[in-house]
């Protein structure tokens, strides 16, 4: 259902290449919130990409709708792109410029005000590297000079494609960490990615893809339930000291004389509920492993 407060409106959107048979996109429907963090999840080849280059306008000819901000892509012309933010998986700079002058190109570029490069270069952790010319940039750091350029703009909305590829997990945290940010200041995120760990960590609620339909779309928790196993496995040391695990029905702990024993009875280590993680979900939904 379409509302104010929503940024992105797809009902019934269909997409097909030229010159080829099969449809990219069958008929998706979602919308995406102010202020929400939106992931759109499958396997290589499920639509996701086609679908938001669609969003962006880079793509014509689509059937259904697709609107952002109660209007196709393509209908809002230039002023468009001063409101969105983009960042590819594939990094694509120009090499021979420098970090920061590939920001302050870029930020030349729009027609109102931008963020200082400087400012974005050391918010991501480039500042040793502002003045090198990025052809000397590990992927990690090109990577990082993507997300880096997104911003430029101070976009309303933005996509992000694999923001933490390639990323360690101090660069990552801080990638993740910028990302909630602009969650807070109310900005809306468009995140594709295959790390179901950062979906689960920062979405708001995930949609997975296959073959150009949505097979789910949730809260990341709400998928986690319902495919969780209603168990508590609990590990603890029996008295040789070696470390043991037992299993007990989840509906039934109050009254479940084997469980109390345990506990009585043991030193205890760990108490789990057998949730189901987003990886799980990926897989049982696409039919498909993330290896």
């Amino acid at each position: 259902m379409s509302t104010a407060t929503n940024v992105i409106d797809v009902q019934q959107l269909t997409y097909t290449y030229p010159k080829t048979d099969e449809p990219a996109v069958r008929g998706m429907d979602f919308t995406v919130s102010r202020g929400e963090i939106f992931g759109f999840l499958g396997p290589s080849g499920a639509g996701k990409s086609t679908t938001q280059k669609l969003l962006i306008g880079l793509l014509r000819g689509h059937g259904g709708q697709a609107l952002v901000w109660g209007k196709d892509p393509r209908a809002w012309g230039p002023d468009y792109y001063q409101r969105i933010g983009v960042s590819f998986e594939l990094p694509n700079h120009y090499l021979k410029l420098t970090g920061a002058e590939n920001l302050e190109f870029f930020a030349s570029l729009y027609g109102g005000e931008t963020l200082d490069p400087r400012h974005l270069l050391e918010a991501v952790g480039l500042t040793d590297v502002a003045d090198t010319r990025v052809a000397k940039y590990s992927k990690g750091m090109q990577m990082r000079l993507t997300f880096a350029r997104s911003l430029i703009n101070d976009p309303e909305l933005l996509f992000l494609d694999e923001p933490t590829s390639g990323l360690d997990p101090v660069n990552a945290r801080t990638v993740k960490n910028m990302i909630l940010d602009l969650k807070a200041r109310g900005r809306t995120i468009f995140l594709t990615t295959h790390d179901m760990a950062t979906a689960d960590e920062l979405c708001d609620r995930v949609a997975f893809v296959v073959d150009g339909r949505i097979v789910a779309l949730d809260k990341p928790a709400e998928l986690k339930i319902a495919r969780s196993r209603r168990l508590v496995a609990v590990a603890y040391r029996n008295p040789q000291g070696a470390l043991q695990t037992s299993q007990f029905p989840m509906d039934s702990l109050a009254d479940d004389v084997g469980f109390h024993a345990v506990l009585r009875d043991h030193h205890v280590e760990t108490i789990h509920s057998r949730e189901a993680s987003l990886d799980d979900v990926f897989v049982d939904v696409t039919g498909r492993s993330l290896v």
